[in-house]
């Protein structure tokens, strides 16, 4: 994470500077607002931190103009005893949060991770509104294998209706773009759909960002701010990875769903809210029910409707489909001119387990759009799927760990030599006597391999 520190004291910028770098975060400094919207102009950031009494130009002044300069990063804003005005003031014109001097080094920290958390979470939204435009056949769950259809139209048929739906499914198969799917096809489309990561955020931290918090409720509260469930008022919240929701907060969580309420932190009366709450969990909860590790209660209410999405590996069907998907996607991004997989290339991706499903593959074929030379994706590309270790117990390993979905010793044996002869090119930038020396084989032999094997100019 990027932070910029922007204040005109040199030994507050150094100390600030000196806390978060030993936290790990990458950090720039700027002695005065006019600094710091240069250096946002040219280089990216996701956090500010701005003192808001500064000469020349003041952090109020910085704000509106950072927001017509278009930037994105969150920003806390630093004020003294007194100015307790002048922060509210800040947070109206889009700062995310604010801290008091003096300040201790862990208030700061504190106030940097929740900013990190939510950073992380508008990322993640971005990421899925740039892969789905819709669920009709342009986003990543793209596929024709009768689980997939029959979870998408359970997902669609659902969508009308506001009862609480469960989506289950291993890492990487889609969970968030089905709810952003059940979202977007619902009556509640045009607000907002706001989605937390049940297991990302610090405990201490998760129930102030679900229910919000009331000011003085804790050390860095300094002042009132709503939760999750009331920025999803007239929404859909998304509560994803929901089984690694603490004891003490499924409580909490199951009065909200019940009564429809939430209380901040610190406060003495409830508020009404109105959710549509969409659940994800890639654990079993029912074993989890049944060992006490989650409320059987809470359990039954958010399991209203349950939706599982297969893996990767149960709809193989489906790998070929995604491949191309993904191919063009990247092409474009990248701005190269891959257009095709070729034959051998494919049948290891259909071949192959996908522990890591639908994001494994994606990744996949990224790394082999970089990695190809030319217009078509070859099996040297894909040299990581011979040599990667799965958790299928369907496919035998050897002593290596390497794991072998095709037990075709012939297509086994072709492919290694091809990745071999390919590599052997690379290294010697062509020069085929060397590569046959390499090799150890005849050149004459390796001309004939690299004829059959398609590797020539």
């Amino acid at each position: 994470m990027k932070i910029l520190i922007v204040d005109d004291e040199p030994g507050l910028r150094q100390t600030l500077d000196r806390i978060l770098g030993a936290e790990g975060y990458e950090t720039a400094t700027a002695s005065h607002a006019g600094e710091a919207l240069d250096t946002l102009s040219r280089h990216d950031a996701d956090l500010v931190l701005c003192d808001l009494r500064m000469p020349t130009m003041g952090g109020l002044e910085f704000l509106e103009r950072y927001e017509a300069q278009h930037g994105r990063a969150l920003v806390i804003a630093m004020s003294a005893y007194g100015d307790a005005d002048t922060a509210i003031a800040a947070m109206q014109r889009g700062a995310y949060d604010y801290i008091q001097k003096p300040f201790r080094a862990e208030e700061v920290i504190l106030c940097v991770r929740k900013a990190a958390e939510r950073e992380k979470l508008r990322a993640k939204i971005e990421r899925l509104e740039e892969e789905l435009s819709s669920m009709r056949g342009d986003g990543p769950l793209v596929g024709r294998s009768p689980a997939l259809v029959a979870a998408i139209a359970v997902a669609r048929k659902v969508a009308r209706h506001p009862s609480t739906v469960l989506i289950t499914g291993e890492s990487g198969t889609g969970k968030e773009l089905v709810a952003r799917l059940i979202h977007d096809e619902g009556p509640r489309a045009d607000k907002s759909l706001v989605t937390v990561n049940c297991g990302a955020i610090p405990e201490t931290l998760l129930e102030s960002e679900l229910f919000g918090h009331v000011k003085g409720s804790f050390t860095g509260a300094t002042a009132d701010k709503p939760g999750l469930f009331e920025e999803a008022d007239g929404g859909t919240l998304f509560l994803d990875e929901i089984g690694e929701l603490p004891a003490s907060l499924q409580v909490k969580l199951l009065r909200a769903l019940q009564e429809g309420e939430v209380r901040r932190v610190g406060a003495n009366a409830s508020r009404r809210v109105d959710v549509r709450v969409i659940a994800a969990t890639n654990r079993d909860l029912a074993a989890d029910v049944a060992a006490n590790r989650f409320r059987g209660d809470l359990y039954y209410r958010v399991n209203v409707v349950s939706i599982r999405l297969p893996p990767l590996r149960e709809r193989r069907e489906d790998v070929a489909e995604l491949a191309l998907h993904f191919l063009r996607r990247h092409n474009a991004r990248l701005s190269l001119d891959v257009r095709h997989i070729a034959p051998e290339a494919m049948r290891m991706l259909t071949s192959y387990a996908w522990p890591g499903n639908v994001r494994e593959l994606e990744n996949v074929i990224e790394r082999a759009l970089v990695m190809a030379t030319g217009s078509t994706v070859e099996p040297a590309h894909l040299v990581d799927l011979t040599t990667t270790t799965t958790t299928t117990t369907a496919a035998p390993t050897d002593a290596a760990g390497t794991t072998y979905t095709d037990l075709s010793v012939k297509r086994q044996t072709e492919q290694l030599e091809r990745v071999l002869i390919q590599r052997a090119l690379e290294q010697t930038r062509g020069n085929r006597t060397r590569a046959a020396q390499l090799l150890e084989l005849s050149h004459r032999a390796l001309l004939y391999k690299i004829r059959d094997y398609g590797l020539g100019d």
